[in-house]
């Protein structure tokens, strides 16, 4: 497969992994925690959670993987080291940015701690607890989709 191809191959597997992921990362977003919220139980809302979490966590983690691989061989391949040095290329910073603090969480921070300080949390105070939970996805859903918007119009040569 001639590099070009690869080059190709590179920016699609980018593109279907990002729209898994934070596709995923909406839905949580936008769905299931604003339901989850609404769940009169707290035992329920809490075991709920965990359980869909859970299953999305493979997925999550995949996905992630293969974005910052993907988008690590196309720096390389296209020598874009230089861009992080560039302030048109905001949009690359925020995209490394948005990887790495998702990539912390699932592979670090969640296994080390994460996971058992938010089930404390939540048993002590559960609405509390999603309410932080949301605010948190929402932050982040909102700086990924600003990273997309901007990376997709720069990749189209817009310059802000």
């Amino acid at each position: 497969m001639e590099t070009f191809d690869q080059f190709v191959l590179a920016r699609v597997v980018h593109i279907l992994a990002v729209v898994m992921w934070i596709g995923g990362v909406a839905f949580v977003t936008t769905v299931l925690i604003p339901a989850l919220k609404n769940l009169a139980s707290d035992d329920k809302r809490l075991e709920l959670f965990e359980r869909l979490e859970g299953r999305f966590a493979f997925q999550a983690k995949a996905t992630t993987l293969l974005t910052g691989l993907s988008g690590l061989w196309m720096l390389d391949y296209l020598n874009a080291w230089s861009r992080y040095l560039e302030p048109q290329f905001w949009w690359l910073h925020l995209m490394t940015f948005i990887w790495f603090v998702f990539s912390l969480v699932l592979f670090v921070l969640e296994p080390l701690f994460l996971h058992q300080f938010f089930h404390r949390l939540a048993q002590q105070d559960s609405k509390a607890a999603f309410q932080k939970l949301h605010l948190m996805h929402v932050i982040l859903l909102s700086l990924s989709l600003l990273a997309i918007a901007g990376g997709m119009a720069g990749a189209h040569g817009y310059s802000f």
